[in-house]
């Protein structure tokens, strides 16, 4: 049985560039003599389902012996628990999983600091994903309060779907 390599990258919007994360993956593994088999690439918000964020997927093609490499934890997962599920679920399916900016190498069923040091990394991106929505939402409401419209302008109604624009 031949095991395999995929590699799972995910950024949230079309300006987030996935390209950094596969140039780090491919560094790591041709600084580890790995090869990677497949590559596993999706632009989606973590808050969709891990269907349409392909971790189903991946799930459902892993195997024993099997490795998967991630630029960080927060790529698969939005929440702690969320994270943790899909690590154990690894884990079950004996699933090495390597994660390059926590630096874990996780091969077995998991020491227990192997599975403080997942919950802690987790704990930190959620926390960071909170505090960039607190500011984004914070800088939207002092541009609001300062008299700025949100939002798409509005354009000048039309008689008919059919009927152009007016000219400005």
């Amino acid at each position: 049985m031949n095991s395999k390599t995929y590699a799972y990258l995910r950024v949230s919007t079309d300006k987030q560039d996935i390209d950094n994360q596969r140039l780090e993956i491919l560094t790591y593994a041709n600084k580890h003599n790995m090869k990677i088999d497949e590559f596993i690439e999706v632009e989606i918000s973590s808050r969709k389902d891990l269907l349409k964020r392909r971790i189903g997927e991946l799930l459902t093609k892993v195997a024993a012996g099997d490795t998967v490499i991630v630029a960080e934890l927060s790529r698969i997962g939005r929440s702690i628990v969320e994270v943790i599920n899909i690590v154990n679920e690894l884990v079950k399916k004996k699933v090495r999983l390597i994660t390059i900016k926590q630096a874990l190498d996780i091969r077995d069923n998991g020491d227990m600091q192997t599975k403080i040091m997942i919950t802690m990394f987790s704990l930190f991106a959620e926390i960071e994903r909170d505090l960039i929505s607190q500011r984004t939402k914070a800088a939207l409401a002092a541009i609001k309060a300062g008299g700025q419209k949100l939002g798409k302008p509005k354009r000048a109604p039309r008689r008919s779907k059919l009927e152009p624009f007016p000219r400005l």
